[in-house]
């Protein structure tokens, strides 16, 4: 079994807002290019981390076509939600789709293999200095316990030898790479690796990886890998 990851896909099966309207990477055809990558590299033994972003939708109905796409392609993927993830429901409606290669992470845990695979949305990291809105306080708040409830629930199905991997959509640190509560929990239950995305453009500031408490955070946004999916080595 092997481990690949990507995010940001913002696929559009059911709404009209085409990505080529940003050119580079997100040209006419990226998906196509993106499952191309895919089905040349995963086998159905394998997994694949899909770190937000998922599906333009606004609602769960229609956002099926998109889940669908992912669902048929090799290997077993696990999702967690995006800033953009409207469609997002609750985990019975999202398990009640039987969708046959999917695992949606919200405040639970996974495992296959030896990997323990824990996740969730995240929030933006404030800058050194910088003043929080009292909304951004709030969610941010709420995400810190929602990453302690999936890490919690992933040390249950730890067992001696097992790795365990964490998966954000927001970078769980700010611009200039400090340390966070995000980080700071992620170091606490021994984290072995960990993904994220939401950064787009020329304009981010991003490192192919970055090491904090020894744990290594790799950037998998779609465009950042052009369209290529990425093969975590751990």
């Amino acid at each position: 079994m092997r481990i690949f990851a990507i995010s940001d896909l913002h696929l559009s099966g059911t709404t009209n807002k085409p990505m080529a309207i940003f050119g580079g990477s997100w040209a006419e055809g990226y998906w196509d290019r993106v499952k191309k990558d895919w089905t040349e590299k995963v086998a159905p033994e394998d997994v694949v981390l899909i770190g937000g972003d998922i599906s333009w939708s606004m609602s769960l109905e229609g956002a099926i076509p998109d889940l669908m796409e992912i669902d048929n392609l090799p290997g077993k993927k696990i999702l967690i939600r995006g800033n953009h993830d409207y469609w997002w429901a609750s985990l019975n409606k999202m398990k009640s789709l039987l969708l046959r290669t999917i695992t949606f992470l919200q405040n639970n845990a996974t495992k296959i293999g030896n990997y323990v695979f824990c996740g969730t949305r995240g929030w933006t990291v404030p800058e050194e200095g910088a003043e929080q809105s009292e909304e951004d306080k709030k969610i941010f708040s709420r995400e810190i316990l929602r990453l302690e409830m999936t890490l919690s629930d992933g040390r249950k199905l730890l067992n001696e030898g097992d790795k365990m991997i964490c998966m954000t959509h927001y970078p769980p640190f700010n611009a200039r790479f400090d340390h966070s509560p995000f980080t700071d929990l992620m170091n606490k239950y021994n984290v072995d690796l960990a993904i994220y995305g939401h950064l787009h453009g020329n304009l981010s500031r991003y490192k192919d990886i970055v090491y904090i408490d020894r744990i290594p955070y790799f950037l998998t946004s779609c465009d950042f890998l052009n369209n290529n999916i990425l093969k975590i080595e751990i």
